[in-house]
């Protein structure tokens, strides 16, 4: 048993409103722990500590000085990375062999990458005529934008948190973060790594608990928050942007998706085959860019089908740590049953099920775990939901297509626009293909070949803005313009 507290101003506190709820294991729906739910008073707490901040030690210092402490932080998860290995996998259930290439090394290099970023990142300056004829420069300065504040996801924790706080401090702001309530752990621990490396109090705090009526809407509601940034279901992105209009709050949003793959007859079908593979069952189909429709070419659309169902039949469920596991459960007993439902709707719709569809059996020590079965469909018309509602599990619905262009319309037909996986061999099809379809990414021949210095964002429902190299400089600073007359 554990408990997780919310972390303000450098130090860790109770819920001053008495307020516990359960941590959940995911596998077997043990409890593991308690978590302190902050109340409106503690959530002003932080925000108070975080304002107070920008004006102390870590407002004055130099980029090359907060570069140098998030380097720190960098090393000091690294140092303790079995205990944030240990956490990560006990809050989410997933895999050791997953989290330890993925999670954690990621979550590292967001500190390492966008401090050095920060000290490379350049302005601009423009010389101009006056009527006098002596002229005028105007010279480009970048500014932290203040306190921001962080509404991380539960899928990918400790990454998706520090990809937006590690640029955030790299440029000079404060945070306070809200984790997913299904995921505190790790978020949390990084307040005793951001005390030994030196971050000054205030700078990094963290508040626990849920959306409507708690520490969520305290936080993005709270005027002395500057901008927010989310990662989430679009729904959840829809009310944030509401409460971010008060005060005209700039908003950084990474939401849903119902991503496409367009698996060519020109394609090189391993690759094809393993990276579809990832994408449609990679944490437990929980992942924001992960594939749910599957658009296959039709000379090769049974071969297709046959070999991916093949593959996914090789899955090995099981405790994190359990030998040769590769999928772990769904977060929650209550996200399973959103599942469930629709694997049922499936059926009820007309599918075919190629492979799962259902509850696996396990272990009676795991019986109470958010376990399904990697599931493939064909079969359903273009209009059925499960075709255009994301169900972030690990499913997909796989579809012949005759032509470039009615692989593209279909692809399109949705509110969504995250992410894309395309398959072919020819260049100049990928270039064609890729450029056509209204997603913030396209992958080509590849899938979650992530370079920290390029845009991730989506498009329509998927999100607003951009983060990510340069942008996320752009997001996490206020440029002002100083115009010096000669």
């Amino acid at each position: 048993m554990n408990e997780v507290r919310n972390f303000i101003n450098g130090s860790y506190s109770d819920s001053s409103a008495g307020k516990l709820f359960d941590n959940i294991n995911p596998c077997t729906g043990a409890l593991i722990g308690t978590v302190h739910e902050a109340a409106r008073e503690d959530v002003d707490a932080a925000v108070q500590a975080a304002r107070a901040a920008l004006k102390g030690p870590w407002g004055r210092m130099s980029e090359a000085e907060r570069a140098a402490i998030l380097h720190r932080v960098a090393d000091g998860i690294d140092a303790r990375f079995d205990e944030f290995l240990a956490a990560e996998c006990a809050d989410t259930g997933k895999p050791h062999s997953i989290a330890s290439h993925i999670d954690i090394p990621r979550g590292v290099a967001n500190f390492r990458v966008f401090a050095d970023a920060v000290k490379n990142f350049a302005t601009e300056a423009f010389q101009m005529a006056t009527p006098d004829g002596k002229g005028a420069f105007n010279i480009a300065v970048r500014k932290p934008k203040g306190v921001i504040a962080v509404v991380s996801p539960w899928n990918l924790p400790l990454l998706l948190m520090t990809w937006k706080v590690g640029p955030a401090l790299a440029c000079g702001n404060t945070v306070v973060v809200k984790p997913s309530e299904e995921t505190p752990t790790t978020t949390t621990l990084l307040g005793e790594v951001m005390n030994e490396a030196g971050v000054p109090p205030g700078v990094f705090n963290v508040v626990n608990g849920f959306g409507p009526d708690s520490a969520g809407a305290f936080l993005t509601e709270h005027p002395g928050v500057d901008a927010i940034t989310f990662t989430g279901e679009t729904r959840t992105g829809e009310v944030i942007t509401r409460a971010a209009a008060k005060g005209l709050r700039d908003v950084s949003m990474e939401c849903g998706g119902k991503n496409p793959a367009l698996v060519f007859a020109d394609c090189d079908m391993d690759k094809a085959i393993e990276g579809t593979l990832r994408s449609a069952f990679a944490n437990c189909g929980q992942v924001c860019f992960g594939t749910e429709r599957v658009y296959v070419e039709r000379p090769i659309f049974d071969e297709f089908v046959a070999r991916l169902a093949a593959e996914a039949g090789k899955y090995k469920l099981g405790l994190p740590d359990g030998e040769g596991v590769n999928m772990g459960p769904l977060i929650s007993r209550e996200h399973q049953q959103k599942v469930l439902s629709y694997y049922k709707l499936a059926v009820e719709e007309g599918a075919t099920v190629v492979h799962g569809g259902g509850i696996p059996e396990m272990p009676e020590e795991l019986a109470g775990g958010a376990w399904v079965e990697p599931t493939i469909w064909t079969g359903l018309a273009d209009d059925a939901r499960v075709v255009n509602e994301e169900i972030f599990g690990p499913c997909c619905h796989i579809r012949p297509f005759d032509t470039e262009d009615e692989a593209l319309a279909l692809a399109n037909d949705t509110d969504y626009g995250l992410a894309a996986a395309i398959w072919t061999e020819n260049t100049s099809r990928a270039l064609r293909v890729s450029t056509a379809i209204n997603c913030g990414i396209a992958w080509v021949n590849s899938w979650f070949l992530r370079d920290l210095r390029t845009a991730f964002g989506g498009a329509k429902e998927s999100g607003i803005g951009r983060e990510g190299g340069e942008h996320s400089m752009e997001f996490y600073t206020e440029m002002q313009n100083i115009c010096i007359k000669i």
